[in-house]
């Protein structure tokens, strides 16, 4: 009997040992860097919960899923990609049924119609590509400076026609982008393509997960946010700042995705998710991270199902605020586009797309 029970305990004490190994020292794929976030602002005043999300109509339900963007010609039709690397047209307004357009072969996220109507697609596996009208796919940009794109995500263009767009992680691709957060170095870039010189050049070489651009109505600057800073930095194309970066807000309450000049000066900011305590928490201690990765992935910090828009002036305040925490909501809103007094709404994971006319 003793020898049995000293087995037992032999053997626990092996199980314990190697599983204390295991989520101690174990390699992940990540090299995480510590960094303190500032305390997440309360759920108050500008940032006050509402359930103006919650009066969407829903567009395009069954048809595509996981059009991360929308883009509207100068005919009013609207284009959104989908998860199998399909691209769908709706008719002018989002009346009637999506009909198909292209098919990239990758997985197309951000979306913009160049002033022929040319498609401009970010694709996350084929990089840079244009559409024709007829839907033939064209390949623009797949590096710069001998590094290749990992995750081509949004884009803008600016009033010469320079395609401005980002790559948001060299190392991490879809799916598995959450990796970038839990390791959070600066693995993105901001880059500029050249229509008429067919080349790219690279804008900003580090940034936190560079993800929406918006290029201001003026076209001296654009935004770009930096989506595990919780913040939007304004970097100047023209002018006398020209090549200069500054903060244009920051210490958001969620993780800021796309981006887009609406009227009357307004910028459309849209929140992939509140923050996370959780992770916020584990940011300066870069153990912790790795730890967690060891751990099966429900016990990982995750995104909170959260329909949340922030429209923002030209002065970094917030002047508008769209949210609906409902289990229902039409989430996560990765891009917001404004058109002749409409919001359209893109989802990197739900179906269709969705529309609200613009608050007053």
């Amino acid at each position: 009997m003793k020898n049995r029970r000293f087995i037992f305990f032999f053997v626990l004490f092996d199980i314990i040992t190697i599983g204390v190994a295991y989520l101690c020292f174990w390699p992940t794929p990540i090299d995480p860097e510590a960094w303190t976030p500032p305390a997440a602002p309360a759920l108050e005043g500008q940032y006050a919960p509402n359930d103006a999300l919650s009066k969407v109509k829903r567009l395009g339900q069954g048809a595509f899923a996981g059009a991360e963007d929308v883009a509207v010609d100068s005919q009013g039709r609207i284009y959104a990609g989908s998860i199998d690397g399909k691209i769908f047209r709706f008719p002018a307004g989002g009346t009637g049924q999506p009909e198909f357009f292209a098919n990239t072969g990758g997985r197309p996220l951000g979306l913009k119609c160049d002033k022929n109507d040319t498609l401009i697609v970010a694709d996350c596996k084929k990089g840079l590509l244009s559409v024709a009208q007829n839907g033939t796919v064209s390949t623009l940009s797949t590096e710069a400076n001998g590094v290749k794109f990992k995750f081509t995500d949004d884009l803008d263009i600016g009033p010469d026609g320079t395609i401005y767009f980002t790559d948001a992680s060299s190392k991490f691709d879809q799916p598995i982008y959450r990796l970038d957060f839990m390791e959070h170095r600066p693995n993105g870039r901001l880059l500029a393509y050249d229509p008429m010189e067919k080349s790219t050049r690279v804008l900003i070489e580090k940034s936190y997960f560079a993800n929406g651009v918006a290029v201001a109505p003026d076209g001296q600057s654009l935004l770009l946010c930096e989506t595990s800073k919780y913040r939007v930095l304004r970097y100047w194309i023209a002018g006398e700042k020209k090549g200069k970066t500054e903060t244009f807000i920051e210490n958001l309450p969620g993780f800021p995705d796309g981006i887009s000049a609406g009227s009357n000066g307004i910028y459309w900011v849209s929140l992939f998710s509140r923050r996370n305590a959780v992770l916020d928490g584990m940011l300066p201690r870069p153990f912790w991270r790795s730890f967690a990765l060891r751990l099966p992935q429900i016990f990982q910090p995750k995104a909170k199902h959260y329909g949340f828009v922030l429209g923002v002036n030209n002065e970094g305040k917030v002047v508008k605020n769209l949210q609906d925490p409902s289990p229902q909501s039409f989430a996560p809103v990765t891009n917001t586009i404004e058109y002749k007094g409409m919001l359209y709404f893109g989802s990197l994971e739900a179906d269709g797309i969705a529309s609200l006319p613009v608050p007053q």
